[in-house]
């Protein structure tokens, strides 16, 4: 056989073996992060100090009678200011018997992950009021249909390991229907790990009866709790809020994973120097875990602190950009540097389009907060306009970025075999290339991932077939995952059971 036809003929086999599902997934979400360190170990100390300090001496405002009394019985003060402090000693302590890894559950365990160490997981996050349609491509009010329609998609993206809600139905006004429906929504349409927000504490008890329900009987749910709850205790500069203070004790009371976010914005609620921000977000994070530790030493918390940045000319909120990627990313590093289960945000873009800003803003935030270390990234699929809209051609491309993102936290695996010296004297003795090596086709599924929707056609070929871009692509693909993905994830007789008990608004 000549050595023309020989590589035709390994060129087929090749196109062959590609045309076949890969059994081995290149990018996996869980790779192991903590590349890249825009901090060295002084300058974190530096931060940590600071931060410290802030709340020794500075405090924390507007504390709620029932927490003042919790913490002074562990050792809190209240200052000159009538601020409630706490020593570094006390703050250090808290740390020490704080959880430091927890099981977020799946109600389908394949779904279950660790979140601590240093394991990185893309989910989602945000409170969209709009929603940009699929059919017009212009935003418009998000509504419950929507909410539902992004957890059935979500429930079919394998970089997505988990689903928060990312928009607010605004179609339910009622503050106690809108948790309710909310929450119905999340567990109907996935069997993920999801996570949702209570606007009042009084709302907790009923939802998670309602988990109870789905779970399979009274108590089921603090058993291997689904959902996580969203909460802010802290308003910045350095005060606590009263509500979600509340919220927080009675998600404890009924054993809901909190994740405890900081979004503090640099020049307008936190200092603007990048360093004066992170020292100043970070004490107000450590505040939120000492409420919940001084209440339940060791309850399941994520450390989220997401330091957001404004446009200094015109104090609009700048989802993307390099200085909100670098923020997070050093949260990231400062939070792992403490050991806590870490929590930062990325993939905010400011654009409204599908469009090349998008690509380059989510691009840049999820690289380094991913590479960073950061256990858990929020808001990393699926979020425009500043997080004031929700797109679900976005969630499609987001999911295709984040394999990227996910084979370069992996790096690379160093191996005598791999090394490749016998395959390269094998070709050099040999035919001459590669292409028929066996090492080739092992190494072609297990190292490299190759997009679906990122094209690699040359000019010509592609014209021919449409000139498509992107966001027509994911439009195509969206529209028809929603129209073949209807999970049935609660059970009809416990559907009958719910919708007797609360106002359900999902047909």
């Amino acid at each position: 056989m000549s050595e023309k036809r020989r590589g035709r003929n390994s060129r087929e086999a090749m196109r062959a073996r590609r045309s076949k599902p890969s059994i081995i997934n290149p990018a996996p979400p869980g790779s192991v992060g903590g590349q890249y360190k825009p901090l060295n170990d002084h300058q974190i100390k530096q931060i940590y100090d600071t931060a410290l300090r802030m709340l020794a001496e500075l405090g924390m405002g507007d504390s709620p009678q029932e927490l003042t009394d919790q913490a002074s019985k562990c050792g809190a003060t209240i200052n000159e200011l009538g601020r409630l402090c706490f020593s570094q000693s006390m703050v250090e302590d808290i740390i020490d018997q704080a959880c430091k890894s927890f099981v977020l559950h799946g109600r389908d365990p394949k779904h279950s992950f660790e979140v601590g160490g240093d394991r990185v997981y893309f989910g989602t996050g945000g409170a969209a009021v709009q929603t940009l349609d699929l059919d017009s491509h212009v935003y418009r009010p998000s509504t419950l249909e929507d909410l539902y329609d992004f957890t059935r998609l979500v429930d079919t993206l394998p970089n997505v390991s988990w689903f928060t809600r990312c928009c607010v139905p605004t179609d339910v006004p009622d503050a106690f229907e809108l948790d309710v429906n909310t929450a119905y929504c999340l567990m109907r349409g996935t069997q993920k790990p999801v996570g949702t927000s209570f606007i009042n504490a009084d709302h907790v008890d009923p939802i998670v009866d309602m988990f109870d329900l789905v779970a399979g009987g009274e108590g089921e749910f603090a058993k291997k709790p689904f959902c996580k709850t969203h909460i802010s205790p802290v308003i910045s500069p350095m005060r606590f809020a009263t509500e979600a203070v509340d919220v927080a004790l009675a998600c404890i009371r009924r054993g809901i994973p909190i994740n405890n976010v900081t979004a503090a914005m640099s020049g307008a609620t936190s200092p603007a120097p990048i360093d004066g921000m992170l020292a100043a977000s970070l004490a107000e994070t450590l505040a939120g875990l000492v409420m919940v530790n001084v209440f339940s030493p060791g309850f399941p918390m994520i450390f989220s602190n997401w330091p957001f940045v404004i446009d200094l000319r015109t104090g609009a909120f700048s989802g993307g950009g390099g200085e909100i990627s670098l923020l997070n990313a050093a949260s990231a590093q400062i939070s792992n540097f403490i050991g806590l289960p870490s929590g930062v945000a990325a993939c905010m873009s400011d654009a409204k389009a599908v469009d090349a800003q998008m690509g380059m803003e989510k691009a840049l935030s999820s690289l380094a907060c991913g590479l960073s270390g950061a256990n858990m990234v929020y808001e990393s699929s699926g979020m425009m306009a500043s997080l004031l809209g929700a797109s679900f051609e976005a969630f499609i491309v987001d999911n295709e970025m984040l394999s990227h993102v996910n084979r370069m936290i992996r790096g690379i695996e160093v191996s005598e075999e791999t090394l490749a010296f016998e395959s390269m004297k094998n070709v050099i003795t040999g035919a001459g290339h590669f292409i028929a090596e066996k090492q080739t086709l092992e190494a072609m599924e297990r190292d490299y991932f190759y997009p679906t929707l990122g094209d690699r056609l040359e000019p010509r070929t592609w014209a021919e077939a449409g000139a498509w871009d992107i966001w027509k692509k994911a439009n195509v693909e969206a529209k028809q995952l929603l129209e073949n993905q209807a999970p049935e994830y609660i059970l009809a007789s416990i559907d009958v059971k719910i919708r007797k008990s609360f106002d359900i608004k999902l047909e």
